[in-house]
């Protein structure tokens, strides 16, 4: 029963691992593809007095994207913003359990996310964008995508009593 339980969670973080590492590489390429179609729309409409109709719209989708994305990697790394100051006053093992208590919040907080995110790409299905006529599915299945992110990469932190670096430096 622990042996499986400690094997599940070594899938838990190979997974994890990967998909962090996936993120990074997307949130790159949609970076990079947002800063071309921008920059593309800029020059053609001051330089050349040509607007492209798809650029903004495109930018829009990445965009939401790579917020979401983001979010789910600043869980996977401890990288946003906290309020630290009562929590480190705790003894180390009530620290321990009040971080565990975050990230099972924070994994509530995904599910709730993917859930909702289900719900409105399902009451949405069959719309397509204005300019480029993708399915809006596209953006919509982020919220789902990334709420899954979000939990699996809190559950882990939880399960392994990760404790933010700042807190462990004392600073």
């Amino acid at each position: 029963m622990i042996l499986a339980a400690i094997g599940s969670m070594r899938a838990l973080v190979r997974f994890n691992d990967l998909a962090a590492s996936l993120v990074k590489v997307l949130v790159v390429v949609m970076v990079l593809l947002m800063l071309a179609a921008l920059s593309g729309q800029i020059l053609l409409r001051y330089a050349f007095n040509m607007a492209l109709s798809w650029s903004e719209e495109l930018a829009l989708a990445l965009m939401t994207w790579t917020t979401l994305l983001m979010a789910a990697l600043g869980v996977k790394e401890g990288f946003h913003v906290r309020m630290a100051l009562l929590i480190r006053r705790l003894p180390a093992q009530a620290r321990l359990r009040a971080e565990q208590a975050i990230s099972l919040a924070t994994a509530a907080i995904g599910v709730f996310l993917a859930w909702s995110g289900w719900r409105y790409f399902s009451e949405t299905r069959g719309s397509t964008s204005a300019a480029i006529g993708y399915p809006n599915e596209v953006v919509y299945i982020s919220a789902l995508v990334c709420g899954v992110l979000i939990a699996l990469f809190a559950l882990e932190a939880m399960f392994e009593g990760r404790i933010p670096p700042d807190e462990e430096q004392g600073g």
